[in-house]
């Protein structure tokens, strides 16, 4: 019996996985719960599909079988990277997998003979992940010039809301969690937030970036 798979990546908080399957069911597609795979704020960019979490249960020979499909929003969930997307696209393709995407309706599969219906579908497929892989470097691209001229027109406003820890309090988060601490223990020992302990675990250098750009 064949199987329709939903993997779903989002890189930030504000995006959802939820929006994602919606928008799948939506177009048709029949998802249960249990076949939804996901990646939660990770890059396309920079992580592969195989070093993801989700990635990596997708990628496992026993998910996907010959004749199941595989639904993405569009090829940029699956990345931002030409090589790394269309090299897994044509892994699927191999085991007899069907891609499928909600947004335009496309679909690949690897059961074309006739020659120039490959080099369509090739073609096609060349052309989504260069385009995904573009996009993401014009959006970096945007987002570092717009970094430079508030940096330059709006100091204070760049360095974003002052901490509300010191330099000495992070070096104890540090000890603590280095100490096997839980956060809950590690907020009551330090006075600090909870939330703010396990940001400062989660992202220890951007914790220290702030600190640096205050001159804390």
């Amino acid at each position: 019996m064949t199987k329709t798979v939903l993997y779903a990546r989002v890189s930030t908080s504000e995006q959802t996985i939820d929006h994602q399957l919606t928008q799948a069911r939506e177009a048709g597609f029949q998802i249960n719960d249990e076949d939804v795979i996901a990646d939660h704020g990770v890059s396309g960019v920079n992580t592969k599909l195989a070093d993801r979490e989700g990635g990596k249960r997708l990628l496992d020979p026993l998910t996907l079988r010959k004749g199941d499909t595989l639904v993405v929003r569009w090829v940029d969930r699956l990345g931002r990277n030409y090589a790394d997307v269309t090299g897994n696209i044509r892994h699927f393709m191999k085991k007899g997998v069907i891609i499928k995407t909600v947004i335009n309706k496309m679909a690949f599969d690897g059961a074309t003979k006739d020659p120039m219906q490959k080099a369509g579908r090739d073609a096609m497929i060349g052309f989504m992940a260069a385009q995904a892989e573009a996009q993401a470097q014009a959006t970096k691209e945007a987002q570092q010039a717009g970094i430079a001229f508030h940096r330059e027109t709006s100091p204070e406003k760049f360095k974003g809301r002052k901490p509300s820890f010191d330099r000495d309090q992070l070096e104890e988060v540090r000890s603590k969690l280095e100490a096997g601490l839980g956060h809950s223990a590690i907020a009551k020992e330090t006075g600090l937030n909870r939330n703010l302990v396990i940001r400062i675990a989660r992202d220890p250098a951007k914790a220290e970036a702030l600190l640096a750009r205050w001159g804390m």
